[in-house]
């Protein structure tokens, strides 16, 4: 989309139940964002408009969640994320993540479990709650999912049984690679972001681990594939 069309799409997007703080940073990112790339979004209306749903997405660059946020806005959800508990004690930063509702992760600590607990419960409320199940950057040197994921978002999926909506990005690798400290605006970079149907988990019953194994090799083997649709090329032959 072009320059123009992107930032008027900002005014557009919900606003209730932002929060002041995450609000604030979405107008202030927004219009950088929109400025220094080009926006390809497709699948908007594959995310449901109400009610719970999971978001799950390749990761390829600390943009992600920039990007992946202006889409679901797009398309009519707010996102919560799940990050590190660290961030929260960041000035600003924390504030930012408190406002918004996002959920702390206690990361290698026995209260690990209650960023799985909050994000059932934001799902139980009704909320958009994006995972990321790489275990960060993708490490594939052709920057395919990574084979090191974890299992989260199934877990929630089982339990809820909300729906599993694959959204992949391409291009935030050469926006803001991950070893890079800055944003690469020149030559402007492409973004395109889509979105695909539900993962299928509608046969799967239970959180026992070969349950979860299973919901987690289905959701990222539907991420893989739409991935490879978005960058018109054979996926990779991986068993998750």
């Amino acid at each position: 989309m072009g320059t123009w069309r992107a930032l008027a799409l900002m005014f557009r997007t919900p606003r209730r139940g932002r929060g002041a703080w995450y609000g604030l940073a979405i107008y202030l990112i927004w219009p950088l964002l929109a400025l220094s790339t080009r926006l390809r979004f497709r699948g908007g209306e594959k995310l449901p408009r109400t009610g719970g749903v999971a978001l799950v997405s390749n990761h390829l660059s600390f943009a992600d969640p920039v990007t992946v946020t202006a889409f679901a806005l797009a398309a009519g959800r707010i996102p919560r994320y799940l990050a590190k508990s660290s961030l929260w004690r960041i000035p600003v930063v924390g504030r930012v993540l408190a406002s918004g509702g996002h959920i702390p992760v206690e990361r290698n600590t026995a209260q690990a479990r209650h960023a799985y607990i909050g994000a059932v419960q934001a799902i139980e409320r009704g909320e958009c709650v994006m995972f990321f199940p790489e275990a960060g950057f993708s490490d594939d040197t052709d920057h395919w999912p990574s084979r090191r994921v974890k299992s989260g978002v199934a877990r929630v999926a089982l339990e809820t049984g909300v729906p599993v909506i694959p959204v992949v990005n391409w291009g935030t690798h050469k926006l803001l690679p991950p070893t890079a400290r800055f944003p690469r605006l020149f030559p402007r970079k492409t973004v395109d972001i889509l979105a695909g149907d539900p993962v299928d988990l509608s046969d799967l019953e239970g959180t026992d681990r070969e349950t979860v194994d299973e919901a987690t090799k289905r959701i990222m083997h539907a991420v893989t594939e739409l991935l490879a649709g978005l960058r018109d090329e054979k996926p990779p032959a991986t068993e998750w």
